[in-house]
């Protein structure tokens, strides 16, 4: 297991999944006293619901932009071999993916996120700006029952932000994904 740390520890386990959340720059909720007093993920739940009402850059509502993430998720799986993509969504402001790494976590955000900066700021004009938050949040799977319930996390994280009535109606996400698959799978 390795670890590294910047403001947030970063544990890397061998042979688990990963929950990890990285969002724009300038995107930070302010914080909230009560807050101090949850758990962590309950903690890391309120943060998360603050994202989806935070003032501040939504730059992944530009559907361009949002296709070069979508993209670059699955370029890290697919071929480039970085993880296993479980499940994601893409939100106005954040991301969230669930993986099993096959190489270091840093390796994976410094390359997801270093390329898919670079392009949403060629899309968007930008030019030496920030795109993504340095710090990205992380948390390792510690069981199956968890697993799941971060899958449904993930995937109903646009129906609590009030943007679609159900997960298979976003079309950033996985839910999203699972679903056009099967309708062109009907349909063919």
């Amino acid at each position: 297991m390795s670890y590294h740390r910047r403001r947030l520890p970063h544990w890397d386990p061998d042979n688990a999944a990963i929950f990890l959340t990285w969002r724009l720059h300038g995107t930070l909720p302010a914080p909230q006293p009560e807050w101090l007093r949850l758990p962590a993920g309950h903690r890391f739940a309120a943060e998360d619901q603050a994202l989806d009402r935070a003032q501040g850059p939504q730059h992944l509502k530009n559907p361009a932009v949002a296709k070069v993430v979508d993209d670059a998720l699955h370029y890290g799986a697919e071929t480039l071999h970085l993880y296993d993509l479980h499940a994601w969504v893409i939100m106005s402001n954040h991301v969230h993916i669930l993986i099993d790494p096959r190489v270091e976590l840093s390796r994976i955000t410094k390359t997801i996120k270093g390329f898919t900066a670079r392009e949403a700021n060629r899309i968007l004009g930008r030019t030496h700006e920030p795109f993504w938050a340095l710090e990205s949040y992380d948390h390792w799977v510690r069981s199956l029952k968890e697993f799941e319930n971060i899958i449904r996390y993930i995937e109903f994280n646009p129906v609590k932000a009030g943007l679609v009535e159900n997960p298979e109606d976003y079309p950033w996400s996985s839910a999203g994904l699972e679903a056009r698959a099967t309708e062109v799978n009907h349909h063919a």
